[in-house]
């Protein structure tokens, strides 16, 4: 069979079955494998492609919106500047991928992952994951603007200048991330943890947070006025610079935390602190 061939008529057919489907026909590539395929450029925008195999796959700046991609497996696939807007994604395999500049605005990811893929600059905007797995993955300059990610794991992944603006982040891991330059204004964090991970600059104004673990984080000039913050735990953090104008903190501990002496007055002086403080000093 020439797979070339084929999948060039079925294109064909795809984009007469787009401009009118009474004449052409829905793309349906579920459970097929074309491993090393070459669809770059390819328009699939509502195609059935449920179990599709496409191992190493060139679909640079592909139109994949709206698509379903449940458990379809493109590890190492090459997707740069591919259009996964509204896309279907459960249970999907996208690891070791190059995905810089994907479009992934409104799509749904459960169970899926993303593992060592290449995502820099991606855009997630009022994105829906859950238990999807995103360690060691460069996820540098991406927006997550008004996403709702539920028990992922960014552990050890590169999350420089992302921006989490407005998002909802629960039971989510960023174990020993670096997330430097964050900016998560306005976003709701709850139950995730942050241990030994790099916020360096990254900026929390007005979030809420509950039940949050920076244990051992770098939260150097990290901005946290105006925060709502109820448990969490910093201890042996490093805290230079922070900043708590403003802040609403009850029951967090800061126990043996890296704190300056205008930090430290400025927690003192919070109204409504409940925390925990070793305030002498070592």
């Amino acid at each position: 069979m020439d797979t070339e061939a084929t999948i060039a008529g079925i294109l064909r057919s795809h984009e007469e079955w787009l401009g009118n489907p009474a004449q052409g026909t829905r793309a349906d590539l579920s459970g097929l494998t074309f491993n090393e395929i070459r669809l770059r450029g390819a328009n699939l925008r509502k195609a059935l492609l449920a179990g599709v195999t496409m191992l190493d796959a060139d679909l640079v700046e592909a139109n994949l919106s709206g698509a379903n991609m449940d458990r379809a497996d493109l590890q190492r696939s090459n997707l740069a500047g591919a259009d996964l807007t509204g896309t279907d994604l459960a249970n999907a395999h996208f690891a070791g991928g190059w995905m810089a500049g994907v479009l992934l605005a409104e799509a749904k990811a459960s169970f899926s992952n993303f593992r060592r893929a290449m995502l820099k600059g991606a855009k997630f905007q009022d994105f829906a994951a859950t238990d999807s797995n995103y360690t060691e993955a460069i996820l540098a300059d991406t927006l997550f603007h008004q996403s709702r990610l539920y028990e992922c794991n960014f552990s050890d992944a590169d999350l420089t200048n992302v921006h989490f603006y407005h998002a909802r982040l629960q039971h989510s891991k960023f174990n020993g991330a670096v997330l430097l330059n964050a900016n998560c204004t306005g976003s709701k964090i709850d139950h995730c943890s942050f241990p030994a991970a790099k916020l360096a600059n990254s900026k929390f104004v007005r979030a809420e947070m509950n039940q949050c673990i920076f244990r051992n984080a770098d939260l150097s000039n990290c901005d946290f006025r105006e925060v709502r913050m109820r448990g969490g735990d910093f201890c042996r953090a490093l805290l230079n610079g922070a900043r708590f104008g403003k802040a609403q903190l009850k029951m967090v501990d800061f126990r043996g935390a890296n704190r300056s002496e205008e930090h430290t007055s400025e927690l003192q002086s919070l109204a409504y602190l409940v925390c925990r403080l070793l305030l002498e000093k070592k």
